[in-house]
């Protein structure tokens, strides 16, 4: 690469997973970047806040050692700061505890016989008219009944999806299923059965559900550690890192139909930076609004129907040395959907006798879950004595913490929508939109990060 081609400089929106191992990937390269995040910390999503002394993840999330490769840079980076975790997650379900996802054996445990036989016979049905009548769900709804039949769809998903997303599963585009629900290796081993008499599964596909047994990779201060030692490799290699920054334009030459610079705001006070490249990995909304001069009329209106789902994390500091036996434990019928205990992944805590417990929900900006009213604590706090994890005076400390763009929704017919907008950033020849947030998907860590990799590797690919 020509001295001429290494100064050029990329410039990256966002400073999560995606974002910063682009930056990772092309300073490592020698490429002069800078990052620029509204956050006061790097990792977007999967980092944590300290509060009081603690730290509190803004949800629960973990390092897999699928991609060998980004594991093992990771690993040289973090050091002995990495704790591998043997994976131990949990579901709520008919009265008992089962692994998640659900695994072969996990279908025989506590389900009276009858309800067995009742599921059974449904999932058997659905895959007989859909091995005899090939058929194209239209939305989540129908797609989830193709899987898994009616019986278990009416008992399993249609109350926890409608009340989890705030809309019905009709209301859902079918792209939902195939891209974020993961999949129930119990009713898979029972097709496997159902295949082995002829009874093929020709239908949609739900996500590769986890693995049985898996080791994460986790930290004594929470999800923070692994985006802070990307962005300290970042800034070592040269790099630059902007926090507390929020990109107020990107601004286009339309002549060349490229980005010329970025403008954002830090402190109250404006800037602008000129780039020869721009990573976006904000919400691909944001990122199309925020063109200088406008997008295109259509484009803007695609922008504004594609959706994101707040979340709400109670960060709660507990009175007691032990609160769950997992990782994380996931609920159907409480206030919250998901309740995660970092101390069982090795969290440090304080006073050492205190546990920290994280419980997520979903929500929308300014209800009663966002703005953390005295009615919604009671009631988590209701449901957590119900569910034996703690008591009301238990509760040492609340800290509420807050994403406007937790998850994308997958709303019925959101997908020409996305076309549209992905269609208008082809048409800048200099610019990216990917990670969770800019290609509106359901990645994990390491295939966010694998996305930024393969963005940075574009930008290389131009540059010689």
């Amino acid at each position: 690469m020509s001295d001429s081609n290494k100064s050029k400089h990329t410039v990256i929106l966002g400073a999560g997973p995606c974002g910063l191992y682009a930056a990772r990937v092309l300073t490592r390269a020698g490429q002069k970047v800078t990052v620029i995040d509204k956050g006061d910390r790097p990792g977007g999503l999967a980092t944590s806040h300290q509060r009081d002394g603690n730290w509190y993840d803004l949800g629960c999330h973990m390092l897999h050692e699928f991609d060998k490769e980004i594991w093992e840079d990771i690993r040289d980076m973090m050091g002995n700061e990495t704790i591998p975790v043997e994976l131990n997650a949990k579901i709520r379900w008919a009265g008992s505890f089962y692994r998640y996802p659900l695994q072969g054996g996990d279908m025989f445990k506590g389900i009276p016989l009858g309800t067995l036989f009742f599921y059974t016979m449904g999932l058997f049905a659905a895959q007989i008219r859909s091995s005899l009548v090939p058929w194209v769900p239209k939305n989540a709804e129908e797609a989830l009944v193709m899987l898994y039949g009616k019986p278990l769809y009416e008992f399993f998903f249609k109350d926890f999806t409608h009340r989890y997303w705030g809309i019905h599963p009709s209301e859902l585009s079918a792209t939902f299923i195939t891209t974020k629900m993961p999949r129930l290796s119990a009713v898979d081993m029972l097709k496997k059965y159902l295949s082995k008499i002829g009874i093929k599964d020709r239908g949609v596909h739900a996500v590769d559900s986890a693995l049985r047994e898996e080791t994460l990779h986790y930290s004594t201060t929470g999800a923070e550690a692994m985006p802070r030692h990307i962005a300290r490799t970042i800034t070592d290699a040269g790099g630059t890192i902007h926090l507390n920054s929020e990109v107020t334009s990107v601004v286009l030459d339309e002549a060349s139909h490229r980005v010329k610079a970025v403008r954002y705001r830090q402190n109250g006070v404006d800037h602008e930076i000129a780039c020869d490249e721009c990573i976006s990995t904000i919400p691909i909304p944001h990122l199309v609004q925020s063109a200088e001069p406008s997008a295109p009329a259509d484009v803007l209106d695609a922008a504004r129907n594609i959706r994101y789902k707040p979340i709400a994390i109670y960060g709660l500091l507990v009175k007691k040395p032990k609160c769950i036996d997992a990782l994380y434990i996931y609920y159907r019928d409480r206030a919250f959907h998901r309740v995660g205990e970092p101390k069982n992944a090795g969290l440090k805590v304080t006073p050492a006798d205190h546990s920290v417990l994280i419980v997520e929900t979903t929500c929308e900006i300014g209800d009663e879950k966002w703005r953390g009213t005295d009615d919604f604590k009671e009631r988590v706090f209701s449901d957590l004595a119900a569910e034996n994890i703690c008591t009301r005076d238990d509760v040492v400390e609340c800290h509420i913490l807050h994403s406007e763009t937790g998850y994308p929704v997958f709303s019925l017919g959101f997908e020409p929508n996305l076309d549209k907008v992905k269609s208008w950033v082809r048409g800048i020849s200099n610019l990216q939109t990917t990670g969770r947030q800019g290609g509106f998907t359901y990645p994990n860590m390491h295939s966010a990060m694998r996305m930024g990799a393969r963005a940075a590797q574009a930008v290389l690919s131009r540059a010689g």
